[in-house]
């Protein structure tokens, strides 16, 4: 039977494990925090909504519980602290994933493990260095949100059902987030024969403008909440289920490449079959010379990262 454990069930992870409890997608959810008293009542108050959801066991854990896992999901790492840099938060949220995996190591067997501490990117790769074995058993949710955002800010220029665009963001979960303009299409049409029938004349002049939303969106969501949680715990919970379910979904997660796309040894986001045994394999799709270059550009910007933590 399904299991998933979440370690680090603050305002993120709390959210996914109670989207998770919606699914139904798994019938044990356990939840790791350093806060013990914390998971303890985040399982608590999910288990007293049992009657209204599909069944399934929530409790408050140790790493130990994390046992028979199906699925890890790791949100745990600290916030950016005021005039910190990102090179400093990532060194402080590395550190704080290799002890977490440390703690694991003897739990966690087979389990495939999907990172969501930022910069995710980079936390996918430290994982999978310190934990070992197949480079697909260890992912992040990369750009799958971002993917999302373009569909629902296409859809709205377009007028059409999010659901029946297809269009993807790769490269670093981050400012420099490439934009396959080139593939995007609405129920199978290509964008640019779609706009032709269409009376707006918005495309392609719109195109900054969308792009500028997307990679804006977390931004103003935390200006104005403080925090972002609900996209990124449908994003994880969609990730969850093509995992659970063997469902073979092509998701843009991020992934270890090992020369596909002219890059190897870092993680980023490209579509990716995401199964049973997580990433099952990378689809390298031609890319036009402007979508490549902005992919190399945004994969420096995670390999200059990964340089001041592991320097050569």
């Amino acid at each position: 039977m399904p299991k998933v454990s979440i370690i680090g069930v603050g305002d993120v992870g709390a959210t996914i494990a109670y989207t998770l409890q919606l699914s139904g997608l798994a019938t044990e959810i356990v939840l790791v925090d350093l806060d013990q008293e914390r998971a303890k009542g985040q399982a608590m108050d999910m288990g007293h909504g049992l009657f209204f959801t599909p069944p399934a066991r929530i409790a408050a854990g140790g790493y130990e519980d994390c046992a028979g896992s199906d699925l890890i999901v790791v949100t745990a790492g600290a916030r950016q602290r005021p005039g910190e840099s990102r090179t400093e938060l990532t060194a402080r949220n590395a550190e704080i994933c290799r002890s977490i995996i440390r703690a694991l190591r003897p739990w966690v067997a087979e389990a495939k493990v999907l990172m969501i501490t930022n910069p995710v990117d980079v936390m996918t790769y430290v994982v999978l260095k310190e934990l070992g074995g197949p480079s697909g058993r260890v992912f992040g949710s990369g750009t799958v949100l971002d993917s999302a955002r373009f569909r629902y800010e296409l859809s709205r220029r377009c007028g059409v059902d999010p659901r029946s665009v297809h269009a993807y963001v790769i490269g670093e979960h981050g400012d420099s987030e490439v934009f396959l303009w080139s593939h995007v299409n609405i129920g199978g049409v290509p964008l640019e024969t779609f706009c032709r029938g269409c009376p707006k004349g918005c495309m392609p002049e719109a195109r900054g403008e969308i792009e500028e939303a997307v990679r804006r969106s977390a931004y103003h969501i935390i200006e104005a909440k403080g925090y972002t949680n609900y996209g990124v715990s449908l994003a994880v919970t969609r990730i969850a289920g093509a995992v659970l379910r063997d469902e073979k979904s092509v998701l843009t997660v991020s992934t270890l490449l090992q020369g596909e796309y002219g890059l190897e040894g870092l993680s980023v986001s490209v579509p990716c079959v995401v199964g049973a045994q997580g990433v099952e394999r990378v689809l390298e799709t031609s890319l036009p010379p402007d979508e490549r270059e902005a992919l190399l550009s945004s994969a420096e910007k995670v390999k200059g990262l990964l340089d001041d933590l592991y320097p050569a």
